[in-house]
């Protein structure tokens, strides 16, 4: 059925113009058929009134580990190191397929609902996680990582790379390249030279993305100086990590030589302001990506360290956390950060979209704009970035799929998935911790 967003303020993206006011907003099939300012003639599909909303992109989540919402508040107050070896892993050891079919089910319902329409996941039983996508409808960029510290380590026997491979051929491209398959190095520090060289070279064969964890620490960074006398991002540069389309994510203590490599090698670095916060891991030096010329995204991270799927919250944080690092109030404009949520999004996913217009996949969000806490609204831009919550998002549409309309999941059996979390998979991981 075709559908008309009519008299809706569109967000477009456009450079010259990126709000449209009392627009129409045509979609047919999957894609954006036409975004005027008159109404389309004999149009006989279904009419959703914008008056008092906002249509914009849907926003891209480039970095997350999505199961880990069952982990959600658990192990609070602790740096990365001992958050992660004292706590996250021997949770991680209890999982089961099951346990992360609940966890994925419910990422997804929070991501939805707060309009994410793709995901970049990097984690653990892939194929189950792809399967989760597949059904609800949304976008998902999923890799299985790679961690092994054996010098014997070979690829083709190692245990992530025959999942890797096995879900490259079950799901990459999958319906018209809504699922893709990305290969993943989990980091510098928990892997090696030959692993790092056979992943990727088993990317570049096969046109695979890569999703690495870049520079998160200070500890991460300095560590690994010490032992090459490179930073990470050179150190995996030098095993041709970066000779694919690539999402580094975290980046809080690159130098501005990795910077360079990232803008020439056209490294998305993948912004996580809320987790870093929240780990006292530091704050990325994104003024300085862009300076760059640095694609940046936003990603939540796991909830884990995180709390919560909702990107509105990120980009508040992302467009906050400089100014008061810099002392300037004119770094990261709102609708910077509104570009990293969208077009920066996609072009780390390798997918053309994040704008509003003709020919494009019809990724769209719908937002309440008819609420104290976004009233008055002199720039609609800075109420997005600065206002809105997760919680105004009435409508979530995923190449022309409404997957969320009105507090109502389309395509997910919200009540059975809580059942599912609560009763089985909770009590499965942290039963014996």
């Amino acid at each position: 059925m075709d559908i008309l967003f009519e008299h809706v303020t569109a967000v477009t993206m456009d450079e010259a113009s990126p709000v449209l006011e009392d627009a129409f907003v045509l979609v047919s099939g999957r894609k954006i058929v036409s975004v005027t300012r008159q109404e389309p003639e004999h149009f006989k599909g279904r009419r959703i009134s914008g008056q008092n909303k906002v249509l914009m992109p849907g926003l891209v989540n480039a970095h997350t580990h999505i199961p880990m919402t069952l982990l959600r508040g658990y192990a609070d107050g602790y740096d990365l190191q001992t958050w992660l070896n004292d706590y996250i892993f021997p949770a991680e050891a209890q999982l089961t397929e099951r346990a992360v079919t609940a966890g994925t089910y419910l990422g997804l319902a929070e991501m939805i609902a707060s309009g994410t329409t793709s995901f970049s996941d990097m984690y653990y039983f892939c194929d189950r996680i792809a399967q989760a996508a597949a059904a609800a409808g949304i976008q998902a960029n999923i890799c299985r990582a790679v961690i092994s510290f054996d010098p014997e380590y070979r690829f083709e026997t190692d245990q992530a790379g025959i999942e890797l491979r096995e879900l490259k051929e079950r799901w990459h491209g999958y319906d018209e390249g809504r699922i893709q398959i990305e290969a993943s190095i989990h980091g510098e520090y928990t892997s090696h030279e030959k692993v790092w060289r056979a992943v990727a070279g088993y990317a570049r064969e096969h046109g695979l993305g890569m999703h690495v964890h870049v520079s998160e620490t200070k500890k991460e960074h300095e560590e690994c100086i010490a032992r090459s006398g490179l930073t990470p991002a050179q150190t995996l540069d030098r095993a041709g990590v970066w000779d694919t389309r690539a999402q580094a994510a975290h980046c809080v203590w690159v130098s501005e030589e990795d910077l360079e490599l990232f803008a020439r090698k056209k490294v998305t670095a993948v912004h996580n302001p809320v987790s870093n916060q929240k780990l006292a891991s530091g704050i990325a030096p994104v003024p300085a990506m862009l300076r760059q010329g640095v694609n940046v995204a936003l990603g939540t991270d796991g909830v884990a360290s995180n709390n919560c799927h909702d990107l509105f919250g990120e980009m508040k944080s992302a467009a906050l956390i400089h100014k008061a690092a810099t002392l300037d109030p004119t770094v990261i404009p709102a609708l910077e950060v509104l570009k990293m949520a969208t077009a920066g999004g996609n072009a780390a996913q390798g997918r053309n979209g994040g704008r509003i217009e003709a020919g494009m996949d019809a990724n769209l969000i719908l937002l309440d704009f008819d609420k104290p806490h976004l009233t008055p609204c002199h720039s609609v831009v800075s109420n997005l970035v600065f206002a809105a919550r997760g919680s105004d998002v009435v409508l979530t549409m995923v190449r022309g799929k409404v997957l969320y309309e009105k507090g109502e999941w389309k395509t997910i059996d919200l009540d059975a998935v809580m059942h599912e979390v609560r009763n089985y998979a909770v009590p499965k991981i942290l039963g014996r911790l």
